[in-house]
């Protein structure tokens, strides 16, 4: 078991974007400390985010140009003011962001604004060469991802796939001639990354002082548009001309009846062996530098990758292909102490998927809100199944929200069997706190309540839908939301349950 989960204890789920503030999208400013005042007063020991890297495509952070980088829209303006980087008068005038719900595009251009002249303001500091030293320390991503950030501008946003040729084979001779509007791009890039690693680093290190352990998130793939796929092309399984002749996905299961074609590149496990896993190593070592532990999305694909055909419309004609996962994680074994991942293994998991978290003790998830469908004695999702070593949750970011659930969703069926088995009747109002008992009652060692959960939201509080294109994302939680005697309730539940 990673040393991170060998006490029993509890924690929220909360994404970094819904937090509040005055900005239009959470960052690692104030709220964000405010928030681990929150974990701290009620007794919580977790604070689980999802992947902090750029976003792309829906505004998904499992879609990101980087599997390295972090999302420029989680600056915090205050704190760029209180650093000395901008004026409090360039925060005006701030537009009228919604206080419930992210407006993606507006938040772009509000920040982008500030972190021009935050840059142009830098130019003229004097940091003792810290700036030099996370460039050096972190130019092994650092250097081809503000590259591409800067070609990606110069190219008016087209894929790397579509750059001219000398840009897109990266040619040295043209790559180290770029011109001087490209090469002030590059510096600004990288000044924005060691500004929100600096902030980063000064929330975590107060997460620390509280006792509040940082649950990062991987995502598995990566995006075919990324600096990742186009500085390190020979590790994707690509064709002559650098496109993927087969994509990543997952078959039909419970969250789609003809599977996710996700459309990612899928690795070359022979290379990437070749390599010593180095892109990988570099990726789990830049991930245990951010996060206390981290759960890898689609950890099965460590077992087996579900390979899909370029030209197929959805994931249903795809195959299996084996990976390495078990000789990468022993390699991992001999470089770090420990290796404090939670396994992702929601869905159809094989024996093989099984074994290999054994072997490394990794824990996987329970998911309350599948506990009550099928056969309750088999269901692994049901609380007399849990094991000490996995993590219990209500749901988690991908599902509705309990109430949602229960109003929209749970089937007959399941509805019968969870009062069954509470021994009596369950409604709306109060299925949320029944299910959170359920979670913090359970043998697993580890709880994790979305936030959503546990102020009892409905549907109007789900973070994403998966398969629909609009309005993911965009939930937001109200500063009020954290009063009126929430934490000393949570506390007390915590307590009830040995996880304080």
């Amino acid at each position: 078991m990673p040393p991170a989960l060998d006490n029993r204890c509890s924690g929220i789920l909360l994404h970094i974007s819904s937090l509040p503030s005055d900005y239009g999208i959470g960052d690692f400013g104030p709220s964000a400390f405010h928030f681990v005042d929150f974990l701290k007063e009620s007794g919580q020991k977790i604070w689980q985010v999802l992947p902090l890297n750029p976003t792309s495509v829906g505004n998904s952070p499992y879609s990101s140009p980087s599997a390295f980088a972090f999302n420029p829209f989680f600056i915090s303006p205050h704190l760029m003011v209180r650093d000395g980087f901008i004026e409090e008068s360039d925060l005006h005038p701030i537009p009228d962001f919604s206080c419930g719900s992210v407006d993606y595009q507006k938040v772009a251009e509000y920040k982008n604004k500030l972190l021009d002249k935050g840059y142009m303001r830098f130019l003229t500091f004097d940091d003792n060469g810290a700036f030099a030293r996370f460039c050096a320390d972190n130019s092994y991503w650092l250097d081809n991802y503000a590259l591409f950030i800067a070609f990606k501008d110069k190219f008016a946003g087209r894929s790397w796939s579509e750059w001219p040729g000398s840009f897109r084979y990266r040619l040295d001779e043209e790559i180290d001639s770029i011109s001087d509007d490209v090469r002030e791009r590059v510096g600004k890039e990288k000044f924005i990354q060691y500004l929100l690693s600096q902030q980063w680093s000064g929330l975590k290190n107060y997460c620390s002082q509280k006792g509040i352990r940082i649950f990062g998130d991987i995502s598995l793939y990566v995006n075919y548009d990324s600096a990742d796929v186009w500085a390190n092309s020979k590790i994707f399984k690509l064709d002559h001309d650098r496109k993927p002749y087969v994509v990543a996905g997952v078959p039909p299961d419970y969250f789609s009846e003809t599977g996710q074609r996700w459309g990612n590149p899928v690795y070359n496990w022979d290379v990437l062996r070749d390599t010593k896993f180095q892109w990988w190593f570099d990726r789990v070592k830049h991930n245990l530098s951010c996060f206390d532990m981290v759960r890898i999305d689609h950890f099965r694909g460590f077992s087996a990758a579900w390979e899909i055909l370029v030209d197929e419309p959805t994931a249903q004609n795809g195959q299996w292909q084996e990976t390495s996962g078990h000789e990468f994680f022993s390699f991992l074994l001999e470089k770090f102490k420990s290796l404090p991942i939670v396994a992702e293994d929601l869905g159809y998991i094989t024996p093989d998927v099984k074994t290999l978290m054994e072997t490394f003790g990794f824990p996987g998830m329970k998911l309350l809100i599948f506990a009550f469908e099928g056969d309750f004695e088999s269901n692994p999702y049901a609380p007399p199944n849990h094991i000490k070593n996995c993590i219990a949750y209500t749901g988690t970011h991908d599902c509705n929200t309990i109430r949602g659930w229960f109003d929209t969703e749970m089937s007959y069926e399941a509805h019968t069997r969870l009062e069954a088995f509470l021994g009596h009747q369950v409604s709306s109002p109060t299925v949320s706190d029944e299910m959170i008992q359920l979670v913090m009652m359970s043998p697993a060692n580890t709880a994790i309540l979305p936030m959503q959960d546990v102020l009892n939201l409905g549907e109007e509080g789900r973070l994403n839908c998966p398969g629909t294109p609009d309005g993911n994302w965009e939930w937001r939680l109200s500063a009020s939301d954290l009063a009126g005697g929430l934490a000393n309730k949570l506390s007390e539940l915590t307590n009830k349950f040995g996880r304080g």
